[in-house]
């Protein structure tokens, strides 16, 4: 528990500097009020979820912990999440580089909406993770898994990427920039390409999931798709 305990604030805190070097660096300057507001409130967002689930379901952390490319078993979902690394590091790095040249004008409460939806998405995330044990890093069933269809479930089939989606939508706000969210839209895209693969896995591979989906009707957007 200890080594997990480790792991899983060591690699948030990897995360945090990662962010904070591609949100400092290309711009050359500390001076961005918005970037530190948004560490701020996505650290604390994470930590809190960590420290909720090392204490109530740790096995949920360490399947979380194994993530990225490397961790993924099929080649398709091997190249998604290479593109979805790089999608998701990029709107740092132009926001960045938008605050140090001035290109976009976004007014304060536009920032303040950003971090609200920061927060809120990763609070639908951690709705999903209290409802779902069986929520993976990778797209695998285990041998006990079966079909979750409370809580979130309930709504749409993926509300763990409808969190996401809230997240990811309020990082270009939240950093002042426009022009992040180009690379916010191809992460989207990366993340509904493997939503389709994720449905196909599903459907073969865990019983009863085709029923489910014949029950929850909508992927991601309620009463829309």
């Amino acid at each position: 528990m200890h080594k997990l305990t480790l792991q899983a604030l060591m690699g948030l805190a990897q995360l945090v500097l990662i962010l904070a070097i591609f949100l400092f660096l290309p711009g050359w300057s500390l001076n961005y009020w918005q970037a530190w507001v948004f560490l701020f409130v996505f650290s604390l967002s994470v930590l809190l979820v960590t420290l909720y689930f090392l204490k109530n379901d740790p096995r949920l952390i360490e399947s979380r912990i194994k993530a990225g490319p490397g961790a993924e078993q099929e080649k398709s979902q091997k190249i998604i999440q290479t593109l979805a690394s790089i999608f998701f590091i990029l709107p740092f790095i132009i926001s960045s580089i938008d605050h140090r040249l001035g290109w976009s004008d976004m007014p304060p409460y536009l920032v303040l909406l950003g971090d609200i939806l920061v927060a809120l998405g990763l609070f639908i995330v951690f709705l999903v993770f209290r409802e779902n044990s069986f929520t993976s890093a990778t797209i695998e069933v285990r041998e006990e898994q079966k079909v979750i269809a409370t809580g979130p479930y309930a709504i749409v089939r993926h509300p763990m990427y409808a969190g996401a989606f809230i997240m990811l939508l309020g990082v270009p706000l939240a950093l002042g920039s426009w022009w992040a969210f180009i690379f916010v839209f191809l992460l989207f895209g990366a993340i509904v390409w493997r939503l389709f693969e994720e449905e196909n896995f599903l459907s073969k591979n865990l019983p009863g999931y085709t029923s489910y989906r014949q029950k929850v009707r909508y992927r991601l957007i309620p009463f829309i798709w």
